[in-house]
């Protein structure tokens, strides 16, 4: 697939474009290495969309647009049949509709959608709060959490916590050491709400030894010894029964599959 750029244009942060823009691409490539996306947000001048159209023919780059104001969205499209520069209206047309359909007309109030939406909120409040409670940071976020995440090092703790925190749910995570003891605190919590991570020894020992590489370290530190993982392991199984807690196998799985895993056993439970 040959390299391709697309710009986002936007006058709030463009999320929406991004993620639309994002899924129509990863249809003709899954890494999306070869294409190359670009963000304009807040952009609320038309001399900020002359620099941006300029700059989308010197780089044959397609403009991926969401803008509420009308006549940004016109001076954009005029623009862009001047240079001959391809471009995709993403929001107007559908503002259109539905203007149509209420015989109502738009506020055309960029960011209005971030007043109104609720989950935005705590989704942020869920990314500060598993940042706040991070690797055992903070024991008293173990009982505020809505998921508890148990596992020794390199189990994709804290990449889990923040993509459930994406999701919505506040996650506190805490690290299993057999020299340290566990907190108090995951025992007197419900066991429905928390999860331990387990990975084989083997494959532990194979990403602890590339950590140990990455910072430059020898990879037979007993960080990364067989005996040593082993015995962590052993102590996670005891921990994690006598919480009796559900135990989630992470060996060879990503993030997003063990996340969905959780979110469908913890929803369930909610629904009982």
């Amino acid at each position: 697939m040959p390299n391709f750029t697309l710009f986002i244009v936007s006058d709030s942060v463009g999320e929406t474009a991004g993620l639309v823009t994002k899924a129509a691409a990863s249809q003709f490539r899954h890494d999306l290495e070869s294409v190359s996306i670009k963000r304009f947000s807040y952009i609320e001048e038309n001399s900020q969309l002359e620099e941006i159209v300029f700059l989308a023919k010197q780089q044959q780059a397609l403009i991926v647009f969401t803008l509420v104001k009308e006549s940004m969205r016109d001076h954009l499209r005029i623009l862009c049949e001047e240079l001959d520069v391809k471009s995709v209206d993403l929001l107007g047309p559908l503002i259109d509709e539905i203007g149509n359909q209420l015989g109502l007309e738009p506020f055309e109030e960029p960011g209005l959608v971030r007043q109104l939406d609720a989950h935005y909120f705590k989704k942020i409040e869920a990314i500060e709060f598993a940042v706040k409670y991070d690797d055992g940071r903070d024991m008293r976020g173990v009982l505020e959490a809505d998921i508890v995440l148990l596992g020794v090092s390199r189990t994709s703790k804290t990449p889990l916590s923040q993509f459930l925190a994406n999701k919505g749910y506040k996650v506190a995570n805490v690290p299993l050491v057999p020299e340290v003891d566990p907190p108090a605190e995951i025992f007197s919590i419900d066991p429905t709400k928390c999860f331990g991570l387990y990975i084989s020894v083997n494959q532990l020992n194979s990403i602890r030894k590339a950590r140990l590489e990455t910072l430059g370290l020898k990879d037979d530190a007993n960080y990364a010894k067989i005996a040593r993982i082993q015995q962590e392991i052993d102590y996670f199984n005891e921990i994690t029964t006598k919480v009796g807690c559900e135990v989630i196998d992470v060996t060879n799985r990503a993030v997003e599959e063990t996340a969905n895993t959780i979110l469908k056993t913890f929803t369930a439970r909610k629904a009982n």
